[in-house]
């Protein structure tokens, strides 16, 4: 599988959602009648579409939104919802500033020191989002999971992500307390989802630690500098593919099945089917959701890592706001680039496939298809419509 690069070298060739395509199979499946439903501990999603733990995407009344229509929305812990009572000027401030501005304004309003996360806030947010009747989960730094854990488990919490840049079970450091993964999960009270990884061994020793899903991913986010910024990543078709074939390991040898998601990379529904040939159990997406009327970024989305004091790996893109959350989720689709009715192109794909549930999907065929994108698409890419643009 791997290439000669130079003299003792070699390296594997990846691939990424522009260079795959899907097969339609033999037998072709009402799409209406296709079984979406992802499972995440005692609770049963309908849509398998989970919104990513930004600030720009996630606030309680989009959680309250998505979990309503059937999804699941993140609540990031570390960032604006919990270190300030009135969020919503700080997101004006956020969305206003100069592109020049952006990073610095995002760095100060995050910074440990003078605006802390506020314990009640983590307990406040919960409920809220309790009260409307709809799951909770939210997402923390390894740094912080140890304490938000105890409060948002007392809080009613339904389930807690641990996200890094890159997770592994064996962090090395001296100058701070390492987060001991294993005992961990083994304690949570809820399902504990860790992220984010990318090849097998990563994800195989992720799960032997108790995770009851992993999330498959580093610095495909529209939003996310971390591959300009430090190099690394690797690709999501083969990134899922690797991390989905050390599920399937571990459920042969241990029988227990542990949901993977992917996170990041995917803008439109033809990815997000992509991702789910590849072996993906659900998909985190930030950008669409950005775009949403519900989105509290109003336009804006920013990476996780954007406030970093000293290295940010992140920047503030302008995503535009395009439609409802139900129109970006259900349709109908009101724009021509895939970006909207996400669960109907799941759907359909999956019908075209003779795919009558998720796992069924990942055993499709998927082709190396480089052109798949521009083939006979001239008109399109010229005019700077569907997919041209």
């Amino acid at each position: 599988m791997a290439d000669w690069i130079g003299i003792g070298r070699r390296a594997r060739r990846c691939y990424g959602f522009d260079e795959v395509a899907l097969v339609p199979s033999t037998v072709t499946v009402n799409p209406s009648e296709v079984d979406t439903t992802f499972i995440l501990g005692k609770h049963k999603f309908s849509i398998p579409i989970m919104a990513a733990s930004m600030d720009g995407v996630v606030d309680v009344n989009f959680a309250i939104a998505m979990g309503k229509l059937g999804g699941i929305a993140v609540l990031n812990l570390d960032g604006i919802q919990t270190r300030y009572d009135h969020p919503e000027e700080i997101l004006k401030q956020i969305a206003s500033a100069t592109p020049d501005e952006a990073t610095k304004l995002v760095q100060s309003l995050y910074e440990n020191t003078k605006f802390p996360v506020k314990e009640k806030l983590i307990a406040k947010r919960i409920q809220q989002i309790k009260e409307a009747k709809v799951p909770a989960v939210v997402s923390c730094i390894p740094q912080n999971a140890a304490v938000f854990s105890k409060i948002a488990t007392e809080a009613g919490v339904d389930a807690f992500i641990v996200q890094s840049t890159v997770a592994t079970v064996r962090h090395v450091a001296t100058e701070y307390k390492v987060l001991d993964l294993e005992k961990f999960c083994h304690t949570a009270k809820v399902p504990v989802i860790i992220g984010n990884v990318v090849t097998y061994d990563m994800a195989l020793e992720i799960l032997e630690a108790g995770a009851s899903a992993v999330l498959v991913g580093i610095g495909p986010g529209a939003a996310c500098t971390s591959r300009g910024v430090l190099g690394i990543g690797v690709p999501q078709i083969t990134a899922t593919v690797d991390c989905c074939a050390a599920r399937d390991y571990y459920f042969k040898r241990k029988g227990k099945y542990v949901p993977m998601i992917t996170d990041g990379g995917m803008r439109i529904g033809g990815e997000i089917c992509k991702a789910f040939a590849a072996g993906s159990d659900a998909v985190m997406v930030g950008s669409a959701f950005a775009k949403a009327e519900e989105a509290p970024g109003g336009g804006f989305h920013w990476g996780m890592a954007t406030s970093h004091a000293n290295l940010p790996r992140g920047t503030r893109i302008r995503v535009g706001t395009s439609g409802t959350l139900k129109e970006i989720l259900m349709g109908p689709a009101r724009v021509d680039d895939g970006s909207q009715n996400l669960v109907g192109a799941l759907k359909t794909s999956m019908g075209s496939l003779g795919a009558r549930n998720i796992k069924e999907m990942h055993d499709v065929e998927i082709i190396l298809a480089p052109s798949i994108q521009t083939e006979g698409k001239v008109f399109q890419i010229g005019q700077r419509v569907g997919m041209g643009k």
